[in-house]
């Protein structure tokens, strides 16, 4: 587990001034207690590390006290820039969750680019919400967790499941979300179930994975219009939400060349705080409908835990 100092923390009374350190701040459910960004939003407590300060050190020719950048906590041991948002920071009492990487500056309203013509908190700052309250003082350690993303992948076949043939769109589904995952620089893990044409087997795994706070489900199979057809009968009214726009777009692009694919019936929705998309049982629809859905999976994730991140 990485860890990382905290080297100072700062308060200050009014945006776009430099924050002077403290022995102690307060973390509420609202930030820092007494902090002219404490309030009801995403980014009420800012956080810079040392290892960007002492950067723009060389840059600019002169030392940068704590708090210059108006970074509420200084640290040390991990470049916070490369951390995401979701991914949180803990100690014994207190828990901070990453909302944003980086901001817009204040340019001439902000202190230190007055006076240097620069400044880094736009770049490699970082932004986070207080989850659980506490006090935080210099010296204190805060154990970093990145953001575990767990999936949930079905595949729902008769066949496949009594050995007939191999489970090839559920194993493509997997392939796929490793690279989304890789790509994105995030972890993730993948539970997977192969079940026959049931729908109770899949409502029970649709519960199951509502319980288990699952970020994504992602079935495969099932969406036609055949006697076997079902997916999307069990899972619509287990949505709180339907995403419609996604599944009307895939089906509108291939169908234009494979009339087909207008047959399918896919839905895409929100059960609580998973997302939960149903793929046709080939591998080609798997390629297919993952392409588009992976364009703007990140955002959907983000909006779905309150975060306004475009």
């Amino acid at each position: 587990m990485k860890t990382i100092s905290v080297k100072s923390v700062n308060i200050s009374k009014e945006k776009g001034t430099v924050k002077k350190p403290v022995r102690i701040i307060e973390l509420t459910h609202q930030g820092v207690s007494g902090d002219a960004h404490a309030g009801p939003w995403n980014r009420q407590v800012s956080m810079l590390a040392s290892e960007s300060i002492e950067k723009f050190e060389h840059q600019a020719h002169r030392k940068v006290r704590p708090g210059e950048f108006a970074e509420n906590i200084t640290t040390q041991g991990l470049e916070l820039w490369k951390t995401h948002p979701l991914d949180r920071f803990t100690n014994d009492e207190i828990e901070l969750e990453v909302t944003q990487i980086g901001k817009e500056c204040h340019g001439s309203s902000c202190a230190i680019f007055n006076e240097v013509g620069d400044c880094v908190m736009p770049r490699e700052g970082i932004f986070c919400r207080v989850l659980s309250p506490g006090i935080l003082q210099k010296g204190m350690i805060l154990n970093y967790h990145p953001r575990m993303f767990r999936v949930m992948v079905i595949t729902l076949s008769d066949r496949a499941s009594a050995g007939e043939y191999e489970d090839r769109s559920g194993a493509r589904v997997r392939e796929l979300l490793q690279q989304w995952f890789s790509e994105n620089n995030r972890q993730h893990y993948v539970h997977y179930f192969l079940i026959p044409d049931n729908p109770h087997k899949l409502e029970e795994l649709m519960e199951k994975a509502k319980e288990e706070l699952i970020d994504i489900v992602i079935t495969t199979g099932g969406t036609g219009i055949g006697q076997r057809d079902f997916t999307p009968d069990i899972v619509k009214p287990l949505l709180d939400k339907e995403i419609p726009g996604i599944m009307e777009a895939i089906r509108m692009k291939y169908g234009q060349k494979k009339p087909a694919a207008l047959c399918s019936r896919s839905v895409a929705g929100v059960m609580g705080k998973t997302l939960v998309f149903t793929l046709p049982g080939s591998v080609r629809a798997v390629n297919e409908y993952l392409e588009e859905i992976f364009n703007s999976l990140l955002h959907m994730i983000y909006m779905l835990h309150g975060l306004d991140i475009h």
